[in-house]
């Protein structure tokens, strides 16, 4: 089933319903959401793109790009969504890569991508770009559930980036899974799009079209706290995915403004590791508005989730422990930790996750050797460390590759980060291993201080002796003025390494 479907039944059941916003301007009702994709898609077909072909959209969030998202899958096209903030060579090879007919572009990327690349661009708010919107409708196309829909490309911090294959069903089954785990979604709601519509808030318009709900764009385009405020108040009812490094930033901002977060429903946080000491600041602030999920592009955000209930419940024995992991398997999907031979180790043991169902990809795109490599036994292989305990909560420790093997003894980084991260003095903290002849390893502390504070290292190893084994202590800390992160928040862990050579 073409998932497209979704935006026609919306269409039908309540037309007049407003759909787009820029801001708190209206700018297209589900009638004309849908009338406008089926138009775009009449475009495509009349250029000669087809059901299979790829689509590239390297643009910056607005209505606009919503339109061109749905019209790509009503086509029974492929989208290949494109980070706005990546280089124009970048964007460049994963729309070659990808064999992308068509670009679609914003005006400010246009130009950065035209240096780059002979594929055709269509440029959205351009003469050419109203003129696709005046084509013949296109009848929505039929997809099979196997088909492909979306290519998503993974952030590339060791290397070219890899497409991810990401069919219908994988979509279809990791929106209901949402309904089943995460959050529940009504046509009142507002889905505010301050995260890259190419990633995980893109994906998440699935459910809030599906139900007829509002779709916001900023206008400025990303994320700016005060009016992500701002737009919460007036809106209400305000749904947004966010990483854990705009949680951060939000309740930092909302805290010096005296701003309780009026008009938020739901945040979705997920992307990368949500430190306990900031999720129970962000909580105690905006009070029980977070839901906690866990995914990759291969298992698109339909790996786990931690309910609104446990992000907020403080009865429970083990509500600490609750709060540090990434809740328990979604409903999509069967999780296990796992041995080197995808044998399910005994609980509260690390082990890699693994993890297999309907939301898990085929493979990767044009890329056998990496499919084999991740996609073995019958599970995905994530890369991901961590361990399941009795009831089913799944704690993440780190990615394989940052472990720390010291002495001859595993040190994970997140456990190091905990520790740091409840001391007054540090504002963020990254952890990496640095070669040493005699132990093989060493843990190295990069901290970003809190604002006014002053970094001590003896302060904050005797805050660490307090919390942690002296074994996993940092030997050495790196003070900084920021942590480097990709265009996801994610800290590149890869560079803090290359420091330290």
């Amino acid at each position: 089933m073409n998932i497209a479907t979704w935006l026609e039944r919306a269409a039908e059941a309540g037309g007049a319903r407003p759909a787009l916003f820029l801001g708190t301007d209206c700018v297209a009702n589900y009638a004309e959401f849908a009338g406008q994709a089926a138009r775009f898609a009449g475009a495509l077909r009349a250029h000669g793109i087809w059901p299979g072909d790829r689509v590239a959209l390297f643009a910056k969030n607005c209505p606009d790009y919503l339109v061109a998202l749905w019209g790509i899958w009503w086509a029974g096209s492929v989208a290949v969504p494109v980070n706005g903030k990546l280089h124009g060579k970048e964007a460049a090879w994963i729309a070659e890569n990808s064999g992308a007919a068509l670009v679609v572009t914003s005006a400010d990327l246009t130009g950065a991508l035209q240096a780059e690349t002979g594929v055709s661009l269509l440029e959205l708010g351009s003469a050419e770009w109203e003129a696709a919107l005046q084509s013949a409708p296109l009848a929505c196309a039929h997809r099979r559930a196997e088909e492909l829909a979306w290519l998503f490309y993974t952030s590339g911090t060791t290397g070219r980036p890899k497409g991810v294959m990401i069919t219908h069903r994988m979509l279809t089954v990791m929106a209901l899974s949402y309904f089943a785990d995460v959050d529940e979604v009504t046509a009142e709601d507002a889905a505010l799009y301050a995260a890259p519509l190419s990633h995980g808030a893109g994906i998440y318009c699935l459910m809030h079209v599906l139900k007829g709900a509002r779709h916001v764009c900023p206008p400025s385009g990303g994320f700016d706290e005060a009016e992500i405020l701002e737009l919460a108040a007036k809106l209400g009812r305000v749904h947004m995915f966010a990483a854990p490094t705009m949680v951060k930033r939000l309740t930092t901002y909302a805290k010096a403004a005296g701003q309780r977060g009026t008009g938020i429903r739901t945040v979705v946080y997920a992307g990368g590791p949500m430190y306990l000491a900031d999720i129970l600041e962000a909580v105690e602030w905006f009070g029980p508005v977070f839901v906690q999920i866990y995914g990759q592009g291969e298992c698109p955000m339909g790996i786990t989730a931690l309910s609104r209930h446990d992000v907020t419940d403080r009865t429970n024995p083990r509500w600490r422990e609750r709060l540090a992991s990434v809740g328990r398997a979604q409903s999509g999907v069967e999780v296990r930790i796992g041995d080197a031979e995808a044998a399910e180790v005994p609980r509260g043991t690390v082990g890699e996750i693994l993890v297999r169902g309907d939301v898990v990809m085929p493979g990767y795109w044009q890329n056998e050797k990496a499919s084999a490599e991740t996609l073995k036994g019958g599970w995905l292989w994530t890369g991901d460390m961590g361990f399941m305990d009795a009831d089913g909560y799944v704690t993440m420790q780190d990615r394989s590759k940052d472990l720390i093997i010291s002495g001859g003894t595993n040190i994970y980084p997140r456990e190091v980060e905990e520790a740091l991260m409840e001391h007054v003095s540090v504002h963020e903290a990254a952890v990496v291993g640095a070669p040493d002849a005699e132990w093989g390893e060493i843990v190295v502390a990069f901290v970003v201080p809190a604002p006014g504070a002053v970094v001590d290292a003896g302060v904050l190893d005797a805050h660490c002796r307090e919390r942690i084994a002296r074994f996993k202590r940092p030997k050495r800390y790196e003070v900084v003025e920021a942590l480097p992160k990709n265009n996801y928040g994610k800290v590149l862990k890869t560079d803090l390494r290359a420091r330290l050579t």
